[in-house]
């Protein structure tokens, strides 16, 4: 794998120094309830996003490409395939030149409790991180989609003199009830957080914009250390940075908010929260655009992951009633469409859709199976199933929502357990 060279530059030899003193810890243990069946048996972080990648490879790639190639990720729940995929594409760096990323599971050691919040989950692998002696400790979410280089940020933080610093971005305030939101002076000098307020402070001058954060916090590591072991002790704390740590240390220590915002032009940068079935939805399907914002076949920035070997997509059939077409569509590796038709739709790798099938609007996860004369759309098929012979999904919702999940955009999602239960024999 190639790896991406820091810059040249005076200041470039500034952020190198400092990302290699940089320890990153990736929080990577949440349920991800809020995606529905798509995370029954995966953690959020290791869903399938983009054609070819998992959640997790974006904040993986960040990571490499700023130079830092210290990381630990911590994980919970449902974390086997997320272990499975690390293994499989980031086991490429040299631990003989100090580089690693590691995977640590939840192993209550500091007593018969799991990870009880955000905060806690850094207290408890304490030892871990101070074995690692960094500078600093860059904290991140393991579930966003974003292309972000870490250096400026730490560099940042330094000239600042910042305990902590928060990466934010602006979002709409009717958002507020899923994200911490800041209040911060015009030097970026942040006064107050509010962890999913209801009436959230707005951006001055802007009743409808909100300051949020984004689940990214530099940490000077001596700091963290005294921070998590007072968090700790605390019987009535949440043991959460976004609702005790960073709030706390408001009033004693200088935290600053990092705008999320492109160096030259300062508009503010592509990131996403694929939180909820919709989000994702939208998300994937942006990708499928002209001109996306999220810019995937960016050389200087490159995404990477681990992906099975495949043979290239096949395109089949050509004949009157049995041929099809592609238009406006992305299809990975592996896929066979047979006299099938895929509008505006993103594709996963080995993909099978047989002859007089239509798909639009549609995200189909890796190894599916669609049958012959079905109709798929505005929907998001998860990965391995096998869509029979003749099903319509898209085409009538009062149909799709006894079969299958719909959100409240009208996106249908279908899994393998709901198409099991269909073909399951009544009482």
């Amino acid at each position: 794998m190639q790896q991406r060279q820091p810059a040249r530059t005076s200041y470039g030899r500034h952020v190198s120094r400092l990302t290699s003193g940089t320890l990153a810890i990736i929080m990577a243990g949440g349920r991800g309830e809020r995606l529905k069946d798509l995370t029954t048996q995966r953690c959020k972080p290791a869903t399938p996003f983009g054609g070819k990648f998992r959640i997790i490879d974006f904040v993986l790639s960040n990571c490499v490409n700023s130079g830092i190639r210290q990381i630990s990720i911590l994980t919970q729940y449902k974390q086997q395939q997320l272990i499975q995929h690390v293994q499989r594409g980031w086991s490429y760096l040299r631990g003989e030149f100090g580089e690693f990323i590691e995977v640590i599971p939840a192993q209550q050691q500091k007593g018969e409790m799991w990870y009880r919040g955000t905060a806690d989950a850094l207290y408890q692998n304490l030892d871990i991180i101070k074995a690692h002696d960094p500078k600093h400790v860059l904290v991140l979410a393991g579930d966003h989609i974003y292309k972000m280089d870490y250096g400026p940020m730490i560099a940042y933080h330094v000239e600042k003199g910042a305990d902590i610093t928060v990466g934010v971005v602006e979002l709409p305030a009717d958002e507020s009830r899923s994200f911490g939101v800041l209040t911060a002076t015009e030097w970026n000098r942040v006064t107050k957080f509010t962890e999913k307020p209801a009436i959230p402070d707005t951006i001055p001058g802007r009743s409808d914009a909100i300051l949020a954060s984004m689940g990214i916090y530099v940490f000077n590591a001596g700091l963290l250390e005294r921070l998590l072991l007072e968090n700790a002790e605390d019987p009535e704390s949440s043991h959460d940075f976004g609702k005790n740590i960073i709030p706390k240390a408001i009033d004693s220590r200088h935290v600053f908010a990092y705008p999320f915002q492109d160096v030259k032009t300062r508009a503010q940068s592509y990131w996403r929260d694929v939180g909820t079935v919709d989000a994702y939805y939208d998300a994937n399907i942006e990708l499928v655009h002209v001109h996306p914002e999220l810019n995937i076949y960016d050389r200087e920035w490159p995404i990477w992951t681990y992906q099975e070997h495949q043979p290239p997509a096949k395109f089949i059939l050509d004949e009157d009633g049995r041929r099809g077409g592609v238009t406006n569509s992305m299809v990975a590796g592996g896929c066979i469409l047979s006299g099938a038709h895929a509008h505006m739709s993103l594709i996963f790798s080995d993909v099978r859709i047989d002859e007089r099938s239509y798909v639009e609007g549609a995200v189909i996860l890796p190894h599916v199976d669609i049958g012959k004369g079905c109709t798929v759309k505005h929907a998001i098929i998860d990965e391995g199933c096998r869509v029979p012979d003749g099903m319509n999904i898209g085409v009538d919702p009062a149909l799709d929502a006894e079969r299958f999940h719909v959100t409240k955009k009208g996106v249908v999602l279908v899994t393998q357990d709901m198409l099991r239960r269909l073909k399951a024999p009544g009482p």
